[in-house]
């Protein structure tokens, strides 16, 4: 279980760190598409325009890294998992725990307060400020429930590929 919170609490800090250090560098103006449509809309003329700088060309390393570390929680939890002879049944809870408290963290941590309550985004994107968007908690509503059924279906796979390697 202890294994568990850790890739838990270590999800929940690469995706601080990734978002911040996506945001800061902007290398692609596709990350746009997670804000809120108003928020889009009033980034769109900077997002069309950017050149493709060094700053840039480190937030697509971020972003790579984002993904990489991503991938090595699952790996490190499956590696760990068949180091103590898991089951397909505790594979799949220690999948789906560490996905749920990233998804949580997601949706309390960054949309809810970082997003509606502070100013993180605005600071890097002042055009932005005064956008109704940066209020509405929950304007992703879709998109979270897809995410929440991938993590059960993700969980799944994973502990299938663990278990019947």
């Amino acid at each position: 279980m202890l294994m568990t919170l850790m890739l838990s609490a270590a999800g929940c800090a690469l995706l601080f760190l990734g978002i911040w250090g996506v945001t800061v560098t902007m290398p692609t103006a596709l990350l746009a598409k997670n804000f809120p449509k108003d928020v889009q809309e009033k980034l769109r003329p900077r997002l069309e325009s950017l050149p493709m700088t060094p700053k840039r060309t480190l937030g697509w390393i971020i972003l790579a890294l984002f993904v990489v570390g991503y991938l090595a929680l699952f790996i490190i939890g499956g590696i760990d998992g068949l180091k103590h002879g898991f089951t397909f049944g505790q594979f799949f809870l220690r999948f789906f725990t560490v996905g749920t408290v990233i998804k949580v963290f997601d949706i309390l941590a960054l949309d809810w307060f970082l997003l509606t309550k502070t100013h993180f985004f605005q600071h890097y994107f002042p055009e932005t400020e005064g956008c109704a968007g940066w209020q509405d908690f929950g304007y992703n509503r879709k998109q979270q429930a897809r995410q929440c059924v991938m993590i059960v279906l993700g969980s799944g796979a994973m502990a299938w590929l663990f278990t019947f390697h």
